[in-house]
């Protein structure tokens, strides 16, 4: 008895998995139609004529950037210099020194012959006390804001006091932009007349690109695999997800490696949130809720062409960190709003959006993770589960490894980032592996920030860099 009870929780368990799987790859397969559709209608327009007008400052709307700078050494100036060249009418640059200890202060200072300037900031957000403000006697639009150490969130609301102009970009400070990326990202905001709020742009991998003085010479693949299966990763997140999600106004996350976002909700919002370490998605929650509770209608949109290069972690300790993590900043995110929830208040947001985000990527890690103990135990359990094995295997390769394969081509066949056929080819062969090695691994990291947030870990974990521009 107590053996025909044990098979049938064992066979309950296997299908549970199996028809979870089952949703997301059905859930995964619209998205990617969606996608195609979208970027197709994209592919067929003329980009140079497309953005020409948006050269006149007559059109456009001034931006300030924001570059959170904590220890940034390495690529600070490159990221800079990058932003110095961008083709775009009227914006200001404000790198915020967020009491870094290694020589960013000095190497800003140095580089751009910063002087201190007296300046009243508006506190229109609560943030730690800023030390001095310098701004650059050779760029008058270059500004350095030291402040005390207050993480990533705090040195983007000093920014936001400090800033002058109606939107501001969030820039990480190892991040490279190409030159037209803002006339790109800033023109679904302009075309709808500022219906639209937020916008955010395509985050590529930077490792393994020539990168100098902050320019793109030659994009190109690292021949580290860690760094390979990222970009994959990236591309499937960014070419799949985001421009699926985008099409109805479902966004939940703009990267906070490039995004736009409109000054006067931002604050209206509350600003980022200093207490959590996924600040950039709660932002974009929060504003999408702010929303909907005043019964304004905005949207919030991801644009696939403006691309911002970025390093990534080339060892599996700092990725393991960045993994656990953002798994951690997801669910902070989820519970501080689980309020929406199928909560008829806020719309699509509330039924589809918020379902998607906690059963998809929260969930998501946590059940895959027991198919692979299942798969394990199947060959010991032998019988019938062996074939339930095969199946979960199956189901799984399909899950990771062709919804990146579909990734890699998507990219080929619309944006045609990477020139040589040789790295795609490359690419394309990697995702191949991602079932046997790279999702497995990902999935347990993930598990574990699980795990850091139910025994109350909130450590951020030291992201080393060794920048990427020479």
């Amino acid at each position: 008895m107590l053996n025909v009870q044990w098979l049938d929780f064992v066979s309950v368990f296997a299908w549970f998995i199996a028809v979870y799987m089952v949703i997301v790859i059905v859930f995964y397969s619209v998205i990617l139609m969606i996608s195609m559709l979208q970027l197709r209608k994209e592919y067929q327009l003329d980009r140079i004529q497309a953005y020409e007008d948006y050269m006149d400052e007559f059109y456009t709307r001034p931006v300030s950037i924001l570059v959170p700078a904590y220890n940034e050494e390495a690529g600070i100036i490159q990221s800079v210099r990058s932003l110095l060249s961008l083709n775009y009418p009227t914006f200001e640059i404000i790198v915020v020194n967020d009491g870094s200890t290694d020589g960013t202060l000095e190497k800003m200072i140095d580089q751009y012959e910063m002087k201190e300037i007296s300046k009243v900031v508006r506190k229109q957000i609560n943030t730690k006390p800023i030390k001095t403000i310098y701004q650059s006697t050779i760029l008058s639009n270059l500004f350095l804001v030291d402040k005390e150490n207050g993480g990533k969130a705090d040195a983007l609301n000093v920014g936001l006091n400090f800033s002058h102009y109606p939107y501001f970009c969030s820039l990480d400070g190892d991040s490279v932009l190409e030159p037209d990326a803002f006339l790109k990202v800033m023109k679904p905001i302009i075309d709808s007349n500022e219906e639209v709020i937020a916008s955010g742009g395509s985050v590529r991998i930077a490792n393994g690109c020539e990168i100098k003085n902050g320019h793109i010479l030659k994009i190109g693949l690292s021949n580290n695999p860690l760094v390979i299966m990222q970009i994959i990763e990236y591309l499937r997140a960014f070419l799949m997800g985001r421009i699926g999600l985008s099409r109805h106004n479902l966004l939940l996350i703009i990267s906070g490696a490039f995004g736009v976002f409109s000054k006067h909700w931002t604050i209206e919002a509350g600003g980022y949130k200093t207490d959590t370490v996924g600040e950039d998605m709660e932002l974009v929650v929060r504003i999408h809720r702010l929303l909907k509770e005043k019964k304004v209608n905005k949207k919030i949109v991801y644009v696939p062409d403006p691309v911002c290069w970025t390093e990534v972690p080339e060892d599996m300790t700092i990725l393991r960190r960045q993994r656990r993590r953002w798994h951690r900043g997801l669910f902070e995110s989820l519970w501080t709003h689980r309020g929406l929830t199928f909560n008829p208040k806020y719309g699509s947001i509330g039924f589809i959006s918020f379902p998607y985000f906690w059963v998809v990527e929260f969930l998501g890690p946590i059940i895959e993770f027991l198919g692979y103990i299942f798969m394990v135990l199947c060959l010991f359990l032998g019988g019938v589960y062996i074939e339930f094995a095969i199946l979960l295997f199956l189901l799984s390769c399909l899950y990771g490894s062709l919804f990146s394969m579909a990734a890699v081509l998507l990219e080929e066949w619309s944006l045609t980032k990477y020139p040589k056929v040789t790295d795609i080819i490359k690419l394309f062969l990697y995702s191949l592996t991602e079932t046997i090695w790279y999702r497995p691994m990902t999935v347990f990291w993930r598990c574990e920030g699980v795990w850091q947030m139910l025994v109350g870990d909130k450590s951020w974990g030291e992201m080393k860099r060794k920048g990427v521009s020479k």
